[in-house]
């Protein structure tokens, strides 16, 4: 029979994509998500045509690409601004939207929140999974708050660093550090900056995002010695500042004249992970940055995920079958996301290596076209 009473657990991008789907569905969903106060991290996003494009399967396409920025392609530069090579961004949805749009994340996270509501799905927050027993004909959970609940799958979609990754797939592997971190920034954004602009630069690259008419972000991501992680927050400004030398061009500019404030700078430490298929175990299933994180050199992981709810929904969906449900949504999710993982890892190798003949736009152009097939 198929699912009629699903857990997500996790309150993020892949969980409550799921959660839409799954009740556009007409599927009974709850959803745990642990941090109390339901907010994100973070400063924009960039959603090339595929996440566009499963948007718009969820119904949110519209309200994306109207409080964020359509982005007119991107192009590679070096690290005093001359051109190297451009990306197209081709709108898969014809007339109807932009090829790629920029969102800053707490926008987006409202967008999903405000659907997840609308839906009808029960959320509980501060809360997250104890322990999981499954039996042929459901799954027995325990959460941290002592409450318990019967369902017919739960879904995974609690992160990088899943809890029910670790309760059900102990043998998965643990994130690994890249060698790389990314620095975030907000700016105000010049009129004539309308396309994803990204800089090669000495030690790795910098990029220029629209975000809205009046607003942009730059991205900052180099290899970075792993005992050296911890940054003091009050020395995240300079520190950006020293990173960015060498930079010319718009790069250079915002360097030296609107880095000022400590507490506008993001800085993340890059990890990825990749589990190996498949990414279910009975009726406990993976999605998102749970089962493959990414790096963000191709802006695939959020795309990923909503994609991943989409395929997960449709498959369990319109089947009696569950563990043949689960199969084909393997069959059809792995080898996509597992090349995305591949094209990401590269990027990020030859940033460290400092390979002098790397295609960064030719193996760029490949993940557009891969992610521009079906799903």
């Amino acid at each position: 029979m198929a699912p009629e009473r699903v857990l997500v657990v996790g309150g993020g991008i892949g969980g409550l994509s799921t959660t839409i789907a799954m009740r556009r569905a007409g599927v009974a969903v709850d959803v745990v998500e642990l941090n109390p106060k339901w907010d994100v991290y973070g400063v924009g996003i960039i959603q090339p045509g595929n996440a566009i494009r499963a948007l718009d399967q969820l119904g949110l396409g519209e309200r994306a690409i109207a409080q964020g920025f359509a982005i007119q392609g991107s192009r590679f530069r070096d690290g005093q601004g001359n051109e190297l090579g451009a990306v197209p961004a081709p709108p898969l949805l014809g007339d109807r939207y932009p090829g790629m749009n920029g969102i800053t994340r707490p926008r987006l996270h409202r967008i999903f929140q405000d659907a997840v509501r609308d839906s009808g799905a029960d959320v509980r927050l501060g809360v997250t999974v104890e322990s999981i027993e499954q039996d042929e004909e459901g799954v027995d959970v325990t959460l941290t708050d002592g409450s318990r609940g019967r369902y017919d799958l739960v879904i995974g979609a609690d992160g990088i660093n899943s809890l029910v990754r670790r309760r059900v797939f102990p043998d998965a592997p643990e994130p690994e550090y890249t060698g790389q971190v990314v620095w975030r920034h907000n700016f105000p954004k010049p009129p004539e900056q309308d396309t994803l602009d990204t800089y090669v630069g000495v030690r790795g690259k910098a990029g220029l995002v629209p975000l809205a008419p009046d607003l942009m972000y730059m991205f900052v991501i180099e290899r970075w010695p792993e005992a050296d992680l911890d940054v003091p927050e009050e020395q995240l400004g300079s520190t950006l500042r020293e990173r960015l030398a060498g930079y010319g061009g718009p790069i250079g500019e915002l360097r030296d004249t609107q880095i000022t404030d400590e507490s506008e700078v993001v800085y993340r430490p890059v990890y990825s992970l990749l589990v190996p298929s498949p990414w279910y175990r009975g009726r406990v299933v993976l999605v998102g940055d749970s089962a493959h994180a990414t790096s963000p050199h191709v802006g695939q992981g959020a795309a990923m995920a909503i994609e991943d709810a989409i395929v997960l929904t449709e498959e369990v969906t319109s089947s009696d079958d569950l563990e043949g449900a689960l199969g084909r949504f393997m069959e059809r999710r792995f080898d996509r996301c597992k090349r995305i993982w591949e094209i990401s890892r590269q990027l990020g190798t030859w940033e460290i290596e400092e390979t002098h003949d790397a295609d960064f736009v030719g193996l760029t152009i490949e993940s557009v076209r891969l992610t521009a097939a079906p799903i």
